[in-house]
C-alpha cells in the first residue's frame, strides 16, 4: 500500500544503497530527485520514474521548499559536498547524511549549519544490497521536529513491524523501533548507534569466520607432521582426522541453531556458490566504524575485547602487521639463532 503522506526527497549518491533507497521510496509513492557523478546512474533511475538532475544546482532547483536532501556518500566526501550545497540552500532546508560518518563530525556539521538556519539529520542506515526488498534499519539523530517531519520517509525505508516476531516481553506500545527505525537522540546519536552496530558486526563476523575455519582445519592430523625445533608438534594427530564440509555446517546452523543469523544465511549462500571461496583473497577492509567504536569504548572505560580483536584481525588481513612480524623473526634469530622457516 502506498504511503498516505507522499514527500519529495533529493538523493545525492546513487551507489549500491542510494539507488535502492530511491527505488524503495518511489515504490511507496514518494517523489525523488536524484544526482550522481555518474550520468548513467541518474539516467537509469530517471527511466524508473525519478527526476534526474545534472548538477547539485539543478537538484536544488527542482526541489520544493522546504527542501529535504539525503546524502548517501562515503564519509570522506560528505564535507566537500556540504560546502557546495550550503550556498544553494535556504533557511528551513534539511540535510540528511545516511552514510557512515563519524558521529563527532555530525555534531560539528549540525552546529555550523544551524548558524544558517539549516537543519541536519544523521541517519545510520543498515541493510546493504538487500535493503530494497527487506527494508533498512535506521538509527536517527537530530532535532525532534525535523525528525518528525521526515517520518513518512523513514517509515517507508524501514522494514516495518512484520519484519520480525514481536518481542515477547515488550509492553511498550509507543515508539517506532518495532517498525525498524529509531530516533536515538540529538545530532550525532544516530551515527553513534550505527557506529557501535558496525563494531558489533565486526565481532559477529569474526566469530563466525573463526569458528568455521577451526572446523575446516579439523583434518590437521591427516597431513605429515613437521618435526623440527621451529614447529610446535600436534600432540594428538588422531584427534584431528575429520573431513567436515564447512558449507554444510553453515547450512545446518541456519536451522534451529542458537548462532543462526542473517550473517550465517549469507555465508551459507556464498559456500553454495563457491565451496572454496575462490573469488576472495581474504583482504578485509574497515571503513572506520570499528575503529571509532573502540575509541569511544576507551573514552568511556568500557571493555570491548571482542570488537577490538576483530578490528585488529582486519588489519592483519591486509598484512598491516608484516613489519611487526619481521621484527619478531629478527629478534628470534638474534637471541636464539632461530632460522626463519620458508613457506
Amino acid at each position: 500500500m502506498a504511503t498516505d503522506k507522499p514527500m519529495q526527497l533529493g538523493m545525492i549518491g546513487l551507489g549500491r544503497m542510494g539507488a535502492n533507497l530511491v527505488r524503495r521510496l518511489m515504490r511507496d509513492g514518494h517523489h525523488c530527485v536524484v544526482s550522481d557523478v555518474k550520468a548513467a546512474a541518474v539516467a537509469e533511475l530517471a527511466g524508473e520514474g525519478a527526476t534526474g538532475a545534472d548538477s547539485l544546482q539543478d537538484l536544488v532547483a527542482k526541489l520544493d521548499k522546504p527542501r529535504a536532501l539525503w546524502l548517501m556518500l562515503p564519509a570522506a566526501i560528505v564535507d566537500p559536498i556540504l560546502d557546495q550545497l550550503e550556498p544553494l540552500l535556504e533557511p528551513g532546508d534539511i540535510l540528511i547524511d545516511g552514510g557512515n560518518s563519524y558521529y563527532r563530525d555530525d555534531i560539528t556539521r549540525a552546529r555550523r549549519l544551524a548558524d544558517k538556519s539549516l537543519h541536519y539529520v544523521d541517519c545510520g542506515t543498515s541493510g546493504g544490497v538487500w535493503g530494497l526488498d527487506r527494508g533498512y534499519c535506521l538509527m536517527i539523530g537530530g532535532e525532534d521536529e525535523v525528525v518528525a517531519h521526515l517520518d513518512p520517509i523513514f517509515k517507508t525505508i524501514a522494514p516495518g513491524e512484520g519484519s520480525a516476531e514481536p518481542t515477547p516481553s515488550r509492553t511498550r506500545t509507543d515508539g517506532t523501533a518495532p517498525s525498524g527505525y529509531l530516533h536515538c537522540g540529538p545530532n550525532g546519536a544516530g551515527h553513534f548507534v550505527k557506529m557501535v552496530h558496525n563494531g558489533v558486526e565486526y565481532g559477529m563476523m569474526a566469530a563466525i569466520a573463526e569458528g568455521l575455519a577451526v572446523i575446516k582445519h579439523a583434518d590437521a592430523g591427516q597431513g605429515r607432521q613437521e618435526v623440527d625445533a621451529e614447529t610446535t608438534p600436534l600432540r594428538d594427530p588422531w584427534a584431528y582426522q575429520y573431513d567436515i564440509d564447512v558449507g554444510e555446517v553453515a547450512e545446518v546452523w541456519r536451522r534451529g541453531s542458537v548462532v543462526g543469523s542473517w550473517l550465517v544465511d549469507l555465508i551459507a549462500d556464498a559456500f553454495a556458490r563457491s565451496p572454496s571461496l575462490d573469488a576472495f583473497a581474504g583482504r578485509v577492509s574497515d571503513s572506520g566504524e570499528g575503529r571509532w567504536t573502540v575509541l569511544a569504548a576507551v573514552d568511556e572505560g568500557v571493555p570491548v575485547p571482542v570488537i577490538t580483536t576483530s578490528l585488529y584481525e582486519r588489519f592483519e588481513s591486509r598484512q598491516a602487521g608484516e613489519f611487526t612480524d619481521k621484527i619478531l623473526s629478527a629478534m628470534r634469530s638474534e637471541f636464539g639463532g632461530h632460522a626463519e622457516k620458508k613457506g
